[in-house]
């Protein structure tokens, strides 16, 4: 796996990667991640298709992602206690 590009973003680290014929975009906030595998031939423009596919509506699906992410963690972990 090959690091192709990192985004800035203020409330996560974007990170785009390429492995077998696939983008691999890899989102991390503290100690949760989530990523997306996308075949390269079902991007238009490489790279720079999959900067265009990271608009700020799916960029805010994320962050909400995240905090759910948390929250039912922080669920478990007091179930766990």
């Amino acid at each position: 796996m090959r690091l192709i590009a990192e985004l800035p973003h203020p409330d996560c680290k974007i990170s785009i990667f390429g492995m077998n014929q696939k983008f691999i975009i890899k989102f991390e906030q503290g100690n949760l991640e989530q990523s997306y595998k996308i075949a390269e031939m079902d991007i238009i423009g490489g790279v720079n298709g999959v900067f265009d596919l990271l608009d700020e509506e799916f960029l805010k699906t994320v962050i909400d992602q995240f905090a759910l992410m948390r929250q039912s963690f922080n669920n478990a972990y007091s179930r766990y206690e």
